[in-house]
């Protein structure tokens, strides 16, 4: 089916979806749902025509054409101010089209032979409607940077990693994978941008009008304690609300009132209930975490937050290559992992060593935290929307109550605290674990 083809087609699916109903108020739930899946094909699917006629604009805009140039032509200095001006997209936006086309369009010898795309695994996946013309942009430019530097047997198989994980992710989602790719593509570019980043890292205090103002911009070692440290914080925060609640529902339930007849405890519509946001709360982890370390000595709540450095022996031992921290983009070097566990100590991450029991039947309710380190390096954080480490729980597969399941390694699941509400209380079913992380 050709692109045009494909694009009619889906415009004919979504009249289809849109029948008799004549505004998205009157759709139902199952045809809003429809609806937004047929839509998001039909952009990426006019997203493929879009960047083949970009590419050739560009080819009919060649410098080298002259007065002759179809921009020019037209009254405009570039390929991308034309389609910009036609299109409504900023100018960054329709240059990014161009480049794009040009990367994914079958291109000619000095003969006039058919070459194949320079890129043409990410012009077959737009082509079949899998990736938007962004999604497209953040890996051709990865592969663009790479090039050179991984050789073009190694970028071919990049390319074929990024295109097999991009469908189905969001844009934002696209960018990290590619920022890990890019990782593995150019790993002696890691350490030289992460100097730079570590070079300039900051914190300000600034004082305005009695508030007091925080600026940071930190390098990803830095930053690695304090993003685990903060996310442990907010969930403990998120937990202790949601016992708070499930304790006063209960005592309503059992008839334990108080004077004006409000259930005991501090439930979600009461007064003095938790209304933080979760950047109130980080606010507050801040304040926590500094009297602490002013001679404070009660337990700072952090909900097993842990700074996580996923690293290959052979990396580790060899020097080479790059390692990830979890709940952060930004790759590592070799060097800054040795830093790490010089400063904090690193224990090796070999699963069930040092006689730890991974599965314990019926015997224990709860996961360990043996058991929940191998879940976090099975599972790589939220099994259902990619959340970090440091923001997850084991859950039951099988529920323990209900369906007497074993708190055993392979009935676990890592689940946030909205993907674990899905489950118990939207009638959602894990079959099958899917590992999210790159």
């Amino acid at each position: 089916m050709t692109n045009l083809a494909a694009l009619h087609d889906a415009v004919s699916r979504l009249d289809a979806v849109w029948a008799g109903a004549g505004d998205a108020k009157e759709l139902s739930r199952e045809q809003l749902v429809a609806a937004s899946r047929v839509m998001g094909e039909l952009q990426r699917r006019l997203d493929a025509v879009h960047v083949d006629v970009a590419a050739g604009v560009a080819s009919e805009s060649r410098v080298e054409l002259g007065a002759d140039s179809l921009a020019k032509q037209q009254g405009f200095r570039s390929a991308a101010k034309l389609i910009a001006a036609a299109t409504g997209l900023s100018a960054g936006d329709a240059h990014r089209l161009v480049k794009v086309g040009e990367a994914t369009a079958v291109r000619t010898d000095l003969l006039g032979a058919r070459l194949p795309a320079r890129f043409p695994r990410v012009r077959e996946a737009m082509q079949a409607g899998q990736l938007s013309a962004q999604a497209a942009a953040v890996i051709v430019g990865v592969l663009e940077r790479c090039r050179v530097a991984a050789g073009a047997e190694r970028t071919a198989e990049g390319e074929e990693i990024l295109v097999a994980k991009a469908p189905g992710l969001s844009l934002d989602e696209v960018r990290r994978l590619t920022v890990r790719v890019e990782a593995w593509l150019a790993p002696d570019g890691v350490e030289p941008k992460e100097e730079e980043h570590r070079s300039t890292r900051s914190l300000t205090v600034l004082q305005r009008g009695g508030r007091v103002l925080l600026r940071g911009d930190f390098d990803a070692v830095t930053a690695a304690p304090i993003v685990a440290a903060l996310q442990g914080f907010v969930s403990a925060a998120f937990a202790a609300r949601k016992n708070t609640v499930s304790a006063a529902v209960t005592a309503g339930a059992t008839g334990g009132v108080g004077a004006d007849g409000a259930a005991s405890g501090v439930g979600g519509d009461a007064p003095d209930a938790d209304r933080r946001t979760v950047a109130m709360i980080q606010a507050d982890a801040l304040s926590v975490f500094c009297t602490h370390m002013l001679g404070c000595a009660s337990t700072v709540p952090l909900a097993g937050a842990t700074v996580v450095v996923r690293v290959t022996l052979e990396d580790l031992r060899d020097g080479t290559g790059s390692a990830t921290i979890d709940g952060l983009d930004q790759p590592v070097s070799i060097g800054a992992v040795r830093k790490l566990a010089a400063d904090g100590g690193v224990i090796p991450c070999v699963l069930g060593g040092d006689s730890q029991v991974l599965d314990w039947g019926r015997e224990k309710r709860l996961f360990t935290k043996a058991q929940r380190l191998a879940l976090v390096e099975r599972d790589g954080g939220c099994a259902m929307c990619g959340l970090a480490p440091s923001m997850v729980r084991a859950h039951h597969i099988r529920w323990w109550g209900r369906d007497h399941g074993p708190t055993d390694l392979d009935n676990g699941v890592l689940l946030c605290e909205t993907c674990h509400h899905r489950v118990h209380d939207n009638g959602w079913d894990i079959r099958e674990r899917v590992k999210w992380c790159v």
